[in-house]
C-alpha cells in the first residue's frame, strides 16, 4: 500500500499482518480521492473501521486538518500508529480510538452537544460481512451532530450488498463500483 498523492506521496505503508483484514486497494483509494479531492483541504475526517489507516493518512497527505481513526482491533490501532510515525504525522493532526464503530458513535452522541465537533467527511469501511445498517441509520438520525452542514458519509461495501437509499436526514447521492467493491456516498437530503 502506498500514499497516492499529496505531501506523503509515494510512501509505502505497512499492511495488516492477517488476510482477515481487507485494506482498501490503492486503485479504489485513488478513485475515492479523485471524487472528494476538492473538499479535503482543511476538513475533519473520520476513518471508521480504519484497518491500516491508509484512507485517513491519504486524507492527511492531501491537507485534511485532523483525522480520527477508529478500529476495534488493538493490533490495527498499533499498525495505524506505526504508519502515522512512518509518515512523521504530528500527533495534533490525528487521534486513534480502539472501539467498535457503533459504540464509538454512541459514546460520542452521549456527550454534551456543544462539545461535539462534527466531521466533514466520514469513511466507513467495515468487513464486508458486517451489518452496515446500524451505522448508516445512526448518521441519518443524528446527522447534524455527526456531520457538518455539507458533510459526506462514504461507505465502502461489496458491490452486491444492497444498502439503504436513505436513512433519516441522509440520502445516497452516488454509487461508484470498482471490481468487487463499491462506494456509496450519503449526504443531507435536500
Amino acid at each position: 500500500m502506498r500514499i497516492i498523492a499529496g505531501k506523503f506521496r509515494g510512501r509505502t505503508l505497512k499492511g495488516p499482518p492477517s488476510l482477515e483484514v481487507r485494506p482498501t486497494s490503492d486503485r479504489l483509494r485513488e478513485t475515492l480521492f479523485n471524487v472528494i479531492a476538492p473538499r479535503i483541504a482543511g476538513t475533519r475526517f473520520l476513518d471508521l473501521c480504519a484497518g491500516s489507516g491508509a484512507v485517513g493518512i491519504e486524507a492527511l497527505s492531501r491537507n485534511a486538518s485532523h483525522v480520527t481513526f477508529v478500529d476495534q482491533s488493538r493490533k490495527m490501532c498499533a499498525l495505524i500508529k506505526s504508519n502515522l510515525d512512518l509518515c512523521r504525522i504530528e500527533q495534533a493532526q490525528s487521534e486513534i480510538v480502539q472501539s467498535d464503530g457503533h459504540d464509538f458513535l454512541r459514546r460520542r452522541l452521549g456527550k454534551k452537544p456543544d462539545s461535539i465537533h462534527p466531521w466533514d467527511v466520514v469513511y466507513f469501511d467495515p468487513p464486508y460481512a458486517d451489518d452496515y445498517l446500524a451505522i448508516i441509520e445512526t448518521f441519518g438520525a443524528h446527522r447534524s451532530r455527526l456531520l457538518s452542514g455539507n458533510g459526506l458519509l462514504i461507505v465502502e461495501h461489496y458491490y452486491k450488498n444492497q444498502l439503504l437509499d436513505s436513512a433519516g436526514s441522509i440520502i445516497r447521492s452516488r454509487i461508484l463500483r470498482q471490481g468487487d467493491s463499491a462506494l456509496s456516498f450519503y449526504q443531507l437530503a435536500e
